[in-house]
């Protein structure tokens, strides 16, 4: 499959409420759709996580990630403005759950991708690749670690088990992986007062 082909069947699979092992900027993931609540449902029980734990999100740009988080601290915007590696950040007072009919908000974040106190943790990611799938999916993609719960996150495609690679409806080809850094992302909380805490280095 060419690059193009192989970005229109993942696109096609997430739009279908399908599940998908790829490449972003820091490890291979499990993604879907997060505002599909089913497909939600799917990656945990590919991961055999408890739901109670929320996810990743890939948003395509701070537009995006606007549409789904109540009030952007402005502390957030300056962080991706200068960000030049992997950064999530875990937003406060995410949009998720059902869309009340006639708001004219067709999509929320599914519920099973938030935190308990609301929050919801999004990457703009630095692979282009993955940036343009949720650009033209219209919407965040989970992004987790292609491992079972509890085991080392993979490295490489290759360190990656056979039963999560059997287990998603599309396997990007690991001839697409560019850009991966092989580490999971820093992590930031920030806080509506501007308050910031660091998570993960």
């Amino acid at each position: 499959m060419t690059k193009e082909q192989v970005f229109s069947k993942a696109l096609e699979t997430l739009r279908s409420g399908g599940t998908i092992l790829y490449p972003t900027d820091t490890v291979w993931g499990l993604g879907c759709d997060a505002t599909n609540p089913s497909a939600v449902a799917k990656i945990y029980e590919i991961k055999k996580r408890s739901d109670s734990k929320s996810l990743v999100l890939l948003a395509s740009d701070l537009d995006m990630v606007a549409k789904y988080i109540r009030v952007i601290p402005q502390m957030a915007i300056s962080l991706v403005e200068v960000n030049d590696a992997p950064m999530t950040l875990i937003y406060p007072d995410a949009i998720a759950g059902e869309s009340v009919e006639g708001s004219g908000d067709k999509y929320h974040l599914a519920l099973n991708t938030v935190a308990e106190d609301g929050s919801v943790g999004i990457r703009i990611p630095m692979a282009r690749w993955c940036r343009d799938l949720a650009f033209k999916l219209g919407r965040p993609l989970v992004s987790t670690s292609a491992n079972i719960s509890g085991e080392p996150t993979p490295k490489r495609f290759s360190d990656i088990p056979k039963e999560i690679k059997d287990a998603v409806d599309f396997v990007v080809p690991p001839s697409i992986d560019t850009e991966s850094t092989g580490k999971p992302s820093q992590i930031i909380r920030i806080d509506l007062d501007g308050s910031v805490e660091i998570i993960r280095k």
